[in-house]
């Protein structure tokens, strides 16, 4: 018998070619954009899934307030935060610090090596993270000062087939250094990748026995990890940080009326929900991650919403097949296993097509989304489970209703030719189109809003100019106090150079975030409450003219006035902060910075250091020559290869050893726009999909109204209609349906795109064309979809349809 029901489900397949290769391409195209998009998911919420007691690992947070404002949200908190924590509540297991270091050179016999990924742990680190270590104790690996441990890629390149254990290696041509341990490579979906980790207890000898980081609780940078007991409750812990840190440091931070409260994040939820100051690398965004999760069952619920559509409108076509099938002795349920059995057919021949497509557009998608999907995907047990789980629910889902509908019909109705289609049946039709066409112009809304608000960005006036400028990496490398010298030569032999208009030099370029966070700075004169938090960043005499930089008041920096070493440059927002409204009352007002005075010689008006995902923040520079950070060297436009090479041999001279790296400025800060961008392109392929699945479904809808209809078409041309009359009265009926689900759809998407750009400092408005143009668009997409079947009903002799029937 399943034999049987296998071989009339074959047969009806092929009988309605059409019908069933839009059925099976829809089905195929869902299933395969659900498929990769559950890949994608299921690699980001898998970030720190292996750590074995991952569970009862929390991250310490650090939220710092300034006169009760919430002014920072700290990844990297206070130094002394883990190591005080484990040593005062019984709660805590373990503890490890983690400290971000700038990139190194790293020197082995005759091979030299940047290194870029640098950091500092604690001893507990193997302990406490589940990273494999190939050689070396987990409990004394890092136990040691001038020690380091090494990544196996890292450990390959520098020693090849060599043993690295106990070797000796050397950082920035200086400091010597011992190998106790090499790890395997951390893998793709964790929060924090290191190349080269070196000993916490290094950290500490070097500040010296007066400025010990475990001490140390104003001073901010460290990434501190918790592994709890497993009886430990998070909450009430973080309940009793709330009077040590009262009793710690409460009376010296209502000097500055500031505030410090101290939370812990779950390990599993720092890359998907944490975006703090100091964090380990740019993590991931759950919006986004949800929101195309979403998106996968639009499409694949739009692409089942078809195959109802066209097996239900099918119903009268297939009436008197039931009809006989139940007058020779067929039972219901033999006849809902038969249209099942279609179901699963049909939807087994698009999990084979899918699996095609999947194959075919994977680096297509892992171009469009930054990921790295593979083949080997086809290995998971959970790609396999996902592709199983949309084979079963969609056969059901899409092929129960059917099955009872078709199997309901009376057989002496149906065999009398009296059959006619319900309206019940026609409401559902049109329900599910309308659904269809609602989920499509919710998601293309989504689209354009996304593009727009990128293109916006990207359009604004920075208030900084970064065009044309080249940026050279800081040196690594500074074996010697002549290193100023050779800054100041190095930029005087540039400046000699044509091609080059202006060089500058800064602790961090447009683009950055400030590393500097100070806090307490004030008025001479003034209470120490009164203290506020300021982002600073380290200028050479050059800065604001190399970035045209707009003056409100006062002066730029200037060799003029002597060393000016205690001269600072304030920008609008700071100057308010500071209480004045008017920023030329602040010129030559004196500061009290860190216990020394400073005197406000300028102020520039609001710049985006940053996107303009982030407001404005009260920013200070501060004239230090001898910063020794990024060169930004501003050019003209001819020649760019030949200046390129001249700043490139130049480099070679005055900073021998150091790696001459450089970017585009522009470039750069337009890259923190890419996860934006990438989320749009994303977003627009699978909306593109959805439409198309949708209209593959109104055309096959269409096809079958259209032939419905054959007499009637007949019998309105032999009375006069004219073929626009007849193409307009089949277009009628389905402009109704789609100007109805743009209906449905404008509320949920301006909710949507209003909540999106709330995340956004610097926001488009939202206009009324990006609800009308998708409406028009998909009417238009809609429309010339039908026109194939309609104009093709319209023009065919009326003598030929009224025969048909």
């Amino acid at each position: 018998m399943l034999t049987n029901y296998f071989k009339i489900a074959f047969r009806n397949l092929v009988r309605h070619k059409v019908f069933s290769a839009i059925n099976i391409v829809g089905l195929s195209i869902g299933i395969a954009a659900c498929l990769l998009i559950l890949q994608y998911v299921d690699f980001e919420l898998s970030y720190d899934q292996f750590h074995t007691k991952g569970d009862r690992i929390y991250r310490v947070k650090q939220d710092r307030y300034d006169k009760g404002k919430l002014s920072t949200q700290w990844a990297g908190g206070a130094q002394a935060a883990g190591n005080s924590f484990k040593a005062t509540f019984p709660e805590v297991e373990d503890y490890v610090k983690v400290l971000k270091r700038r990139a190194l050179i790293a020197d082995y016999g005759e091979k030299s090596l940047k290194v870029e990924k640098v950091f500092v742990a604690s001893q507990s680190f193997f302990k406490i993270f589940s990273y494999p270590l190939l050689a070396g104790d987990p409990t004394t690996v890092l136990a040691e000062p001038n020690t380091v441990v090494l990544s196996e890629t890292v450990a390959k390149k520098l020693f090849g087939n060599e043993q690295p254990m106990g070797k000796t290696i050397r950082f920035n041509q200086r400091k010597a250094v011992k190998v106790t341990g090499v790890y395997k490579d951390m893998p793709a979906n964790t929060h924090l990748h290191a190349d080269l980790l070196i000993p916490h207890v290094t950290f500490v000898k070097e500040m010296g026995p007066d400025n010990n980081p475990d001490n140390a609780w104003m001073w901010d940078g460290a990434l501190s990890y918790l592994l709890l007991r497993p009886d430990a409750n998070p909450k009430a812990l973080e309940a009793k940080f709330v009077p040590y840190i009262e009793k710690t440091i409460g009376a010296e931070l209502k000097k500055y009326d500031a505030g410090a409260v101290y939370t812990l994040q779950p390990l599993k939820d720092i890359h998907l929900y944490s975006h703090l100051m100091e964090e380990a690398e740019p993590n991931g965004d759950g919006n986004t991650v949800y929101l195309l999760l979403a998106i996968a069952f639009f499409i694949v619920v739009i692409a089942w919403v078809n195959y109802i559509n066209l097996a239900t409108a099918r119903a009268i076509n297939r009436a008197k097949e039931v009809g006989i099938r139940k007058a020779v002795g067929s039972q219901r349920g033999q006849l809902i296993r038969q249209f099942l059995i279609e179901s699963v057919l049909l939807n087994g021949l698009a999990v084979v097509l899918a699996l095609g497509f999947v194959v075919a557009v994977m680096p297509l998608f892992n171009a469009l989304s930054g990921q790295h999907l593979t083949l080997s995907l086809l290995g998971n047990g959970s790609f396999w489970l996902a592709l199983t789980a949309l084979f079963v629910i969609g056969t059901f889902f899409s092929g129960l209703y059917p099955a009872f509908v078709l199997s309901g019909f009376r057989p002496v109705t149906v065999l009398k030719g009296k059959m006619v289609t319900s309206r019940q049946g026609i409401i559902l039709r049109k329900s599910l189109v309308i659904f269809q066409f609602a989920a499509s112009l919710f998601l293309l809304v989504g689209t354009l809003a996304v593009f727009r608000q990128i293109s916006f960005m990207q359009e604004q006036s920075l208030g900084i100019n970064i065009d044309q400028t080249l940026v050279v990496n800081p040196p690594i490398i500074r074996l010697d106090s002549t290193f100023m010298r050779q800054m100041v030569a190095f930029k005087e032999e540039l400046l000699r150079q044509p091609a080059i208009r202006h060089v500058a030099a800064s602790s961090v370029v447009p683009g950055q975030a400030s590393d500097w966070n100070a806090g307490g700075i004030r008025l001479k004169g003034t209470d120490e409450s009164k203290g506020s938090q300021y982002r600073v960043i380290a200028v050479d005499y050059d800065f604001l003219k190399t970035f045209d930089l707009k003056l409100l008041a006062g002066r730029d920096f200037s060799k003029e006035y002597g060393l000016e070493k205690k001269a600072v440059i304030f920008n609008k927002m700071a100057i308010k902060q500071l209480g004045f409204n008017n920023p030329e009352e602040s010129i030559g007002k004196e500061i009290d910075f860190w216990g020394e005075t400073f005197t406000i010689v300028g102020v520039t008006d609001n710049f985006h250091q940053q996107s303009l995902r982030d407001a404005f923040e009260p920013l200070i520079l501060r004239l230090i020559p001898d910063a020794g950070g990024y060169f930004s060297i501003k050019m003209a436009s001819s020649q760019l290869n030949t200046t390129i090479a001249t700043v490139r041999s130049e480099w070679n001279r005055f900073f021998p050893g150091n790696p001459f790296e450089y970017f585009f400025l522009d470039e750069h800060f337009n890259a923190q726009y890419q996860a934006d961008q990438r989320f749009g392109q994303v977003f627009g392929l699978f909306t593109g999909l959805a439409i198309l699945v949708a209209c593959l479904g109104l055309f096959g809808l269409a096809s079958f109204t259209t032939a419905q209809r054959t007499k009637e078409i007949g019998i309105r041309k032999v009375l006069g209609a004219t073929v626009p009359e007849i193409v307009r009265m089949l277009y009628k009926e389905f402009a109704i349906l789609i100007l109805i689900a743009c209906v449905v759809a404008t509320p949920l998407a301006w909710l949507a795109v209003s909540q999106w750009l709330n995340t956004y400092a610097f926001r488009a408005d939202i206009n009324w064309w990006l609800f009308a143009l998708p409406f028009v668009l998909v009417l238009a997409i809609a429309l010339l979809t039908v026109s194939f079947q309609s104009v093709k009903a319209a023009l065919m002799n009326p003598v030929t349809s009224l025969r048909s029937e």
